[in-house]
């Protein structure tokens, strides 16, 4: 029990979009907020993100999905084309589908201009960049954290947002066991132009507004619009039969050796993606559920509680989400910090363990030839974290 009559004071470990979604939230509800962010410069690396609409929901309750929708467009349809020839699988528009359904639009995003957004919700100064945490203890009155500079930082709640090789989560639980899944993914993002300038080569028309899937046996590759459609974002994801598994995804690679790994492919596809002028590639790790978050006032938010496999591309929506619902409950706990951090787990981990196992189950359907129909996905887009119990 905690009766503590001055605003609490919560330090969050990591500033990625999880992380920063929690500072927001709290700040608007007047906690004292500050965050720790091992990285020497605010920012993070470029890369696409498909906002579902139940992270739009979150960035609503914000205040801010008006100037989100500035730089994140809507793709117009979904596409699904056949990996050799070309041929239109499924066509599904989009917009006005998500809004009807779901109550709110489906956009895709750069994550730096999403970063940037969530950061400017925090006063100057929250955030601490060079600040890397080396381990974290519960105390008497609330938790601390030890920086690797021998700094140390007291507040009355710690939170682990510190990514899937979270230090937090280590000093909670230990090492976590992670399965390589033998896929690897690569990234690429080009000016739109450049699917212009391949359009001729392209089995369809397309101008870059479409959410374009190419589907094929061994693997899948993504086309999708970047900040104001003025970027192609393209994700390929590939069954690999090496055992390389490095996660970091922001390892550069050959683009010679992306190409080679969808020789056969439709030749307008790899003509697109053989105008990349850099590329990066990562290896994917499965690990199951983590059934507890924290321990006393110490607790886990996002990739750090419940690192995904992308095939939902719910992470970061699912991040965000944590983000709102920690600082709602601890905001109506206040008198009862304990018991808010444990009603934060009671709500959050069986939808976050759920999302993240259906990910894994997806990925498996991937694999299968032909693939089944998706997985249904109406209970983790129909969500609104807005609307958590008092």
């Amino acid at each position: 029990m905690s009766s503590i009559s001055r605003a609490p004071r919560v330090a969050l470990v990591g500033a990625g979009i999880g992380g920063l979604t929690a500072a927001a939230a709290l700040h608007q509800r007047g906690f004292e907020v500050s965050v720790y962010e091992r990285a020497s410069h605010l920012g993070e690396v470029g890369a696409g993100l498909q906002m579902a609409p139940n992270a739009v929901k979150v960035l609503r309750a914000l205040g801010v999905e008006e100037a989100f929708g500035r730089f994140a467009p809507e793709p117009s349809v979904r596409l699904s084309i056949k990996w050799d020839d070309g041929t239109v699988r499924d066509r599904v528009p989009l917009p006005a589908a998500m809004r009807a359904q779901y109550g709110a639009s489906y956009h895709t995003a750069h994550r730096a201009d999403l970063h940037s957004l969530l950061a400017s919700l925090v006063p100057e100064g929250t955030i601490h960049t060079d600040a890397e945490c080396a381990s974290v203890e519960n105390t008497k009155s609330g938790a601390v954290i030890s920086l690797t500079d021998g700094r140390q930082v007291e507040a009355d709640v710690v939170v682990g947002a510190d990514g899937i090789h979270s230090r937090v989560a280590r000093c909670l639980f230990g090492e976590r066991e992670a399965r390589f899944t033998h896929q690897i993914c690569w990234r690429i993002i080009l000016p739109m132009q450049a699917l212009r300038d391949a359009s001729a080569s392209l089995p369809v028309p397309l101008d870059g507004s479409e959410y374009t899937g190419w589907l094929g046996p061994t693997g899948h590759v993504l086309f999708y619009p970047l900040r104001k459609g003025e970027l192609l974002n393209i994700f390929a994801g590939r069954v690999a039969k090496d055992d390389w598994a490095e996660e970091n995804w922001a390892v550069p690679s050959r683009i010679d050796d992306m190409l080679k790994a969808y020789a056969g492919w439709h030749p307008g596809m790899l003509d697109v993606m053989s105008r990349a002028q850099e590329v990066y590639k990562w290896g994917i790790r499965d690990r199951d559920p983590l059934q507890e978050w924290g321990r006393g006032r110490i607790t886990l938010l996002g990739d750090a509680a419940h690192p995904m496999m992308p095939t939902l591309a719910q992470g970061a929506a699912v991040s965000m989400e944590d983000g709102y619902a920690l600082a709602h409950f601890l905001d109506y706990g206040r008198g009862d910090l304990d018991s808010a951090l444990l009603a934060y787990q009671r709500e959050r981990q069986p939808r976050a363990a759920k999302v993240q196992l259906q990910a894994r189950d997806q990925f498996r359907n991937n694999q299968l030839t032909p693939p089944p129909p998706p997985l249904p996905v109406d209970w983790i887009y129909g969500y609104d974290v807005a609307k958590l119990p008092v």
